[in-house]
């Protein structure tokens, strides 16, 4: 695709034509729509692009289950309001029955897909990982799927494994691991990770690591986390990164975004409000031309995540548990008819989307 400069003088209408010919916006357009569109425009041209990949009215949605396995991280990342140092009282990491009990109950409440975050711990070996993965594996067959460690903490564990990220990708594939997902990337450019996270990798590595993933046949997604106290510079650096990455390898199965929950958390500051959220939604569909699944985030934004379906995105997922965010103010919602009838009160039918490849058992007919 083209990709163009902004003329001075930019409308929204020259900018949408160029969107409606296919041609590519970049960063100084993106910019000029954030500074300048209105919410109904940014919605418009979100929905126009939306429609080159979904038709309209429809959306899907999944239930899932993100398990903490370990809350012993040595990242020290200072929006993190849920890890504990090695030294500190009250760490833990769960058995392999205690994980089990937690894929039931996602089963039993209809969902098939839960996702692993934990932390930088230097006490769980390569082989933790390893034996957990393969056990679900072997326990659940292809009617669960499950989403195994973020890039972030897959490429602590290469490290601390003294493996490479091909390695450490194969190792993990033998076990039964299919996804690698994009969390840990918070806002991809350097300087956010001086100020925030400075015990984490650089952008450069986050995508080496990515990459090395794509290339061992895994699975993975792009993710991104506003409402920090970064700039519309650095979201667009963000997103540009994450557009050429999937223009490099293709990837990357969807992408979302979530919100910052600053509470209880050492940066502090005041949540931005949805209606930010929902305009950054609209930029992020409007930019990424090559991911066609936008996902919108029941867990940070509650019921209001649906309206992101006005504002480009396509795919949400119910959650039942993640202690991370809820340990940063995040609430939880099981009411999922509720959410469900929101959706279609603004004029959209939910479908499921399994993730799993076999026959979840809540239909199977024996």
């Amino acid at each position: 695709m083209t990709q163009t400069t902004v003329p001075v003088g930019v409308t929204f209408a020259e900018i949408s034509a160029r969107v409606a010919e296919g041609a590519r916006i970049g960063r100084d357009d993106a910019r000029w729509l954030w500074l300048n569109a209105s919410d109904s425009e940014l919605s418009s041209l979100a929905a126009s692009v939306r429609r080159k990949f979904h038709a309209p009215g429809s959306c899907t949605y999944m239930v899932m289950r993100i398990i903490n396995y370990t809350n012993v991280c040595v990242a020290q990342c200072d929006y993190c309001a849920f890890y504990k140092l090695p030294s500190q009282d009250g760490g833990y990491v769960l058995s392999q029955e205690a994980v089990f009990a937690k894929l039931d109950e996602l089963l039993t409440l209809g969902g098939d897909l839960a996702a692993f975050n934990g932390g930088f711990n230097p006490h769980l070996p390569l082989s933790y990982y390893c034996d957990l993965f393969a056990a679900i594996r072997a326990r659940y067959g292809d009617a669960l799927e499950f989403y195994a460690l973020t890039i972030a903490e897959f490429m602590y564990l290469a490290d601390h494994a003294k493996l490479s990220h091909a390695q450490a990708a194969e190792r993990l594939k033998d076990a039964g691991v299919r996804w690698i997902t994009g969390g840990g990337s918070e806002i991809l450019t350097e300087d956010f990770r001086a100020r925030h996270s400075k015990f984490k990798y650089t952008v450069a590595q986050y995508f080496e690591a990515q990459r090395a993933i794509v290339d061992a046949g895994l699975k993975t997604t792009a993710t991104m986390v506003i409402g920090f106290d970064e700039s519309i510079d650095e979201r667009l650096e963000h997103l540009e990164r994450t557009r050429q990455f999937q223009d490099q390898t293709g990837g990357l199965a969807s992408f979302l975004c979530w919100t910052f929950k600053p509470y209880f958390t050492q940066i502090g500051g005041i949540e931005i409000t949805t209606a930010e959220y929902l305009r950054h939604l609209a930029l992020c569909r409007i930019y990424l031309d090559n991911i066609p699944r936008i996902r919108t985030s029941v867990l940070t934004q509650n019921q209001q995540a649906l309206e992101g379906l006005n504002y480009g995105a396509d795919d949400f997922d119910l959650p039942i548990e993640d202690e991370v965010t809820q340990k940063a103010g995040a609430t939880i919602s099981l009411d999922f008819d509720r959410i469900l009838g929101y959706a279609r009160e603004l004029g959209y039918s939910p479908a499921y989307r399994h993730v799993s490849l076999g026959t979840p058992p809540w239909n199977m007919g024996s």
